[in-house]
Parts: C-alpha cells; sequence; structure tokens
C-alpha cells in the first residue's frame, strides 16, 4: 500500500503568506514572477460588438468540444486577435485565405496548424460555417528524428546551475519524463510520495494529454530532499514558480554551458534513455502520459503503481554518473 505525505496543520494560518511581509521565509516571496495556479482566462467585455461571441465561442469551447482552459484561453486569443472590430460573419473564404498566407509566410509549421486549428473551430464548428475553411488542409509534416544531449553534456548544464531548486528541479524532469506544467502542478502533500520516490501528476480536462505515474531516482531524492531542508513553509506547490521564470533558469545555463537544455529535451532524453536501458515503450509511454498504442498495451499489461516502481527501478536510470 502506498501512503502519501501528511500535510501539517499550521498553527498560524496568516503566518506564510505574501500578506506578512515580516515573514521572509515565505515560499513563493523571492519569485516576483509567479505565475497564476491556473491559467488566465479572457476578461469579455459585454459592451463590445465583437466580444459576445468571443463569450459563447469560449463557452462552445469549453462545453460542446471538452477542451482544455488552456487551449481555450489561446483559441480565443488567436479569434479575437483575426476580428479586431469586424463582424465574423462578414469574413469570405478569400480573407481567410489571406489571413492564412500571412501567417505562413511569417510563422512556422507548427503555428500555422494552430492557427488554422482555431478557424476550423471558430469558423466551421462554432458559426456553422464550414464552407470558410474545408477546404484548407492542415501542413504535412514528416518525421524528423530528436537529437537528444549526451549524458556528459548533462551533467556539464547541471553543474552550471546554483541553486539547490534549481538542480532540484532539473533532476526531477530528467529523471521522470514529466511534462512542464505537470511539474509545476505537483502538490508536495498529495501528489509526492517520498518513500516510494513516486510522482502522481493532476489529472487534466484537456483530451490530448493523459497522465498515470512517473518516479524519480536517488540522485534526484538527495537534491530533492536538500532541496525541501531550505524551505520549511507549508506552501503546497512543489515548486512554487512560473513556467516563464523554469525557462528563464534553464536559458541562463544554457548561456554558460553553451548547450541548450529544456524541460521538453529532458523528457525526451527521459525516453530516449528509457529504451537503451531495455524498457519496453509501453511503460515509457505509461511514465510519460502517453495513451497506450497496442492492445497488448491496451487490454493485457499491469500498468499498477508497484509493476510501474518495479519497471523503473529494475532499469537503474542514471544522470550524474
Amino acid at each position: 500500500m502506498i501512503e502519501r505525505l501528511e500535510r501539517p496543520i499550521s498553527q498560524d494560518e496568516s503566518k506564510g503568506s505574501p500578506d506578512n511581509p515580516q515573514n521572509s521565509d515565505w515560499w513563493g516571496r523571492p519569485d516576483s514572477n509567479r505565475g497564476p495556479e491556473r491559467p488566465r482566462l479572457i476578461k469579455i467585455d459585454p459592451n463590445s460588438k465583437i466580444n459576445p461571441n468571443l463569450q459563447a465561442f469560449r463557452d462552445f469551447c469549453l462545453i460542446d468540444l471538452q477542451l482544455a482552459e488552456s487551449t481555450t484561453e489561446r483559441h480565443v486569443h488567436r479569434i479575437r486577435k483575426l476580428l479586431r472590430n469586424r463582424d465574423p460573419r462578414e469574413y469570405t473564404k478569400q480573407d481567410l485565405r489571406a489571413h492564412l498566407m500571412m501567417v505562413k509566410e511569417k510563422m512556422s509549421a507548427s503555428a500555422y496548424k494552430n492557427e488554422l486549428a482555431s478557424l476550423k473551430k471558430f469558423f466551421g464548428n462554432y458559426l456553422g460555417m464550414p464552407q470558410l475553411v474545408s477546404s484548407f488542409k492542415y501542413p504535412r509534416q514528416g518525421f524528423k528524428p530528436i537529437s537528444v544531449p549526451s549524458k556528459a553534456e548533462l551533467q556539464v548544464f547541471y553543474e552550471a546551475l546554483e541553486r539547490p531548486r534549481d538542480k532540484a528541479l532539473f533532476l526531477m524532469f530528467a529523471s521522470s519524463g514529466l511534462r512542464h506544467s505537470e511539474m509545476l502542478s505537483l502538490d508536495r502533500f498529495q501528489d509526492l510520495d517520498l518513500e516510494n520516490r513516486m510522482l502522481k501528476p493532476r489529472k487534466t480536462e484537456n483530451q490530448s494529454k493523459h497522465c498515470w505515474l512517473s518516479f524519480y531516482n536517488a540522485e534526484t531524492e538527495r537534491d530533492l530532499k536538500e532541496y525541501l531542508r531550505n524551505h520549511k513553509d507549508q506552501a503546497p506547490r512543489l515548486f512554487p514558480i512560473s513556467k516563464r521564470h523554469v525557462l528563464r533558469i534553464f536559458k541562463g545555463a544554457t548561456e554558460t554551458t553553451g548547450i541548450k537544455i529544456t524541460p521538453q529535451i529532458l523528457r525526451d532524453w527521459f525516453c530516449s534513455e528509457l529504451g537503451s536501458l531495455g524498457v519496453p515503450d509501453r511503460y515509457v509511454d505509461a511514465f510519460c502520459g502517453r495513451v497506450p498504442k497496442s492492445v497488448l498495451a491496451r487490454h493485457y499489461t499491469d500498468f499498477s503503481p508497484e509493476i510501474l516502481k518495479r519497471i523503473y527501478e529494475k532499469a537503474g536510470l542514471k544522470v550524474l554518473s
């Protein structure tokens, strides 16, 4: 039976909060760039001619299409930039074609794909005008082999990180394979099992993203314990910093070492390294929160925490040695 860390009860509810500046140990206080817990949704001005369309489109994405709030926000943002003060039903196919031509010239293929996805959902699904967008095809994206850094490069990058928090965060990404958003949403009392070195990220409402369980290795455990020893307050988030702040940390180490590493690159390295250590693909997918692809994986594979822990430990994943 896997136990979770019990959350202690503070004697003073006001202690350790931003409203109490006398407490210099408050967890999030040193980070002035800390982001919100949940994605900020677009504020709709009811006095605007176009905004009611955006509000209804936002509700359509959340309820009818069951999209995540962050995905919905991005769709609404793109459509708001397109419409400005124009009635959406005045748009013609040529208008949208000209818009996509401009996007294609200025943005990458993936950005073009995202822009087209928003147009299809707004004009095709929400407004019921599929004739405007049905002829537009998504760009073909061929297979591009990834290239992951060597273990020696990871070690050089790790040494360039100065703070215990940053070293622990780096090793957590490298040894667990979690997504960026999953790592930053971890609750130290509910999602972190110190005894079993197990992580259980929160499930997301996003249909394209899934999560189950992952683990971290003994190297990470040492840095994580040192990091936690220096933070005695009871802030729930394990890493109470924003995504932008994390990227700034990685960018600083990249500039110091000349080695480009991001949380996504560490996720790629994790998958590649487990594969080289002989872990079957279906278990790598489970650690990374991907949907099983084969019939064997979907219906005849045991993905219990005990089995996953045994497979992870048998692989003997190491980052620093």
